[in-house]
């Protein structure tokens, strides 16, 4: 990330102005004490309840098809390595879709590029359903069409918060909000497809998929703010949201952020064999997401009190970087469960604070686009990460060494000498 200067979140749309409020009494000679908005009195806003849980189970397919493809391939007669690049297309696909859902989301609104996205993912996951993977080539392109057609649910949500809450700092906390939830996605979307497959079939839990994304794109999209938010009208140039020099950065180290979280999975299996214990590769990503719950909680209660500091993006990216240290040790495995809480808490953080500063740094009239650029990195590194870990015999050096570079890229300089940033 650069030494750019991070502003409050841009708003996308104009909200009525309020009366001005007295300020609270205070004892003479005590400083006033900004306390952050707690997630409770996010939800307590109209529209946040309905917006935020679409949202989810919109996005419930992005943990749910990964493992459905698997299951599906595999009872289908095919290898594990088929299995698994089938598995790979859909990771990847999304990575080119969102960016072009999000920027005809600032264009023409939220509910087409939803309503669409939603309608091809629920037709091609359908006709994998009923078709099976027998036919490749067939299976190859309704994967790459479930996947790029992923709603923009994410870049419209975070585009939404502006519009729906009051004020920056309850912004924020809605952005920790939404990093955290974003856990749920993937504890619950594996183990609910595991749960379809076993009681019914692979078919029934791409179908269950399927009718999660229509579901919540519909819900989200029908809601009033989502049918009558517009992005500010702004001058597109060529690059668009990349265009800021300091962007391109802080987009790869994302990638490397992802990185982590794709090769922790690898070393979950790893972990597994070498102890003999087969439930440790399900038991580590599901404790680094319950480590990412907490820490959502954690930094909800004691973020800054105002808009995050390239600083902030600095001492998150260490920490993250060396808590992933601790593992490379030989341990038990109650110990590995353990120890992957750490980064786990500290992965939502620093997600939550990239996002707030790809916010700041889009131009106007960009946020849906710029969150779909941010979803993009992600998956690109948990692509690469899951790819590099396991000719790496799943080592925990591989999500370090992803960390480490993650570091280093948000302290890389992208502004010139003359115009300091203040951090």
């Amino acid at each position: 990330m650069a030494y750019a200067q991070v502003r409050d979140v841009p708003r996308t749309t104009e909200v009525p102005a309020r009366a001005p409020q007295p300020p609270p009494a205070s004892d003479p000679g005590t400083p006033a004490r900004a306390v952050p908005p707690t997630f409770r009195d996010v939800l307590q806003h109209p529209y946040c309840r309905r917006l935020l849980a679409s949202s989810v189970v919109g996005r419930l397919s992005l943990g749910m098809v990964p493992v459905a493809l698997i299951l599906a391939a595999r009872e289908d007669g095919h290898s594990l390595a088929t299995a698994s690049v089938l598995a790979a297309l859909y990771g990847i696909a999304p990575a080119l879709g969102l960016p072009l859902l999000g920027r005809l989301a600032d264009l023409r609104g939220l509910p087409l590029p939803c309503h669409l996205g939603a309608a091809l993912v629920a037709t091609a996951l359908g006709t994998l359903a009923l078709a099976g993977t027998s036919n490749l080539l067939l299976a190859a392109v309704c994967v790459a069409l479930a996947g790029a057609g992923c709603p923009p649910l994410e870049g419209g949500l975070r585009s939404l918060w502006h519009t729906v809450l009051p004020d920056d700092p309850h912004v924020r906390t809605a952005y920790t909000l939404d990093s955290t939830t974003q856990q749920i996605v993937y504890v619950m979307g594996p183990a609910l497809a595991i749960a379809m497959a076993t009681w019914f079939s692979p078919a029934a839990a791409l179908a269950t998929a399927a009718a999660a994304t229509l579901t919540g794109a519909l819900v989200f999209a029908t809601a009033r703010p989502a049918r009558s938010w517009r992005a500010v009208p702004c001058h597109r140039e060529r690059f668009g949201v990349l265009r800021a020099p300091s962007m391109r950065p802080l987009l790869f180290s994302l990638v490397f952020l992802g990185a982590t979280v794709g090769a922790l999975d690898v070393a979950g299996i790893a972990v597994a064999e070498q102890q003999t214990a087969p439930w440790v590769a399900g038991a580590l990503p599901a404790m680094f997401s319950v480590g990412g719950l907490l820490g959502g909680v954690l930094f909800a209660r004691f973020q800054p009190a105002t808009a995050p500091r390239p600083r902030h993006l600095m001492l998150l990216g260490g920490g993250f970087a060396a808590a992933w240290l601790p593992l490379l040790a030989p341990l038990p495995a109650p110990a590995v469960l353990t120890l992957a809480m750490i980064p786990g808490a500290l992965f939502v953080a620093l997600l939550t604070v990239a996002s707030l500063t790809v916010t700041s740094l889009a131009p106007p009239g960009t946020s849906t686009e710029a969150v779909g650029w941010i979803s993009s990195a992600i998956r690109l590194g948990l692509a690469g990460g899951t790819a590099l870990a396991g000719p790496l015999g799943g080592s925990f050096a591989v999500p370090l060494m992803a960390a480490a570079l993650c570091a280093l890229l948000l302290t890389t300089r992208t502004v010139p000498a003359s115009t300091p940033a203040e951090v």
